[in-house]
């Protein structure tokens, strides 16, 4: 039975530091830029898009789909690495279950 209570104290110990993580990732930001700078995104949590900073440059008339593209390039740079942040919190709250599959359980990275 001493076995059984380590492992039950191990998992609850997991499920602490994955809800720090899961509090941590609520409040983590990524900005990502495109156009050599011309637009950037800020995201923050699982995407929420915080601001948008166009150059004045790209205001100009017949330049509608070109800013367009270039703010969805932004926002894709910006989850890209809101995901990469997001994901190291995640392995380092796993600790040594991160990529086990164990079957029944959610992969953890």
């Amino acid at each position: 039975m001493k076995d059984l209570n380590e492992l039950m104290q191990q998992a609850q110990q997991m499920q602490q530091r994955l809800q720090d993580a899961q509090a941590k990732m609520a409040e983590t930001s990524a900005a990502g830029t495109s156009g050599g700078g011309l637009v950037t995104v800020a995201l923050r949590g699982a995407g929420e898009i915080t601001a948008v900073t166009i150059d004045d440059s790209l205001l100009v008339p017949g330049e509608g789909e070109i800013l367009a593209d270039l703010i969805v390039a932004a926002h894709a740079d910006a989850k890209r690495r809101l995901d990469e942040a997001n994901s190291v919190l995640m392995r380092e709250a796993a600790g040594p279950m991160a990529g086990m599959n164990i079957p029944g359980m959610p992969k953890l990275f």
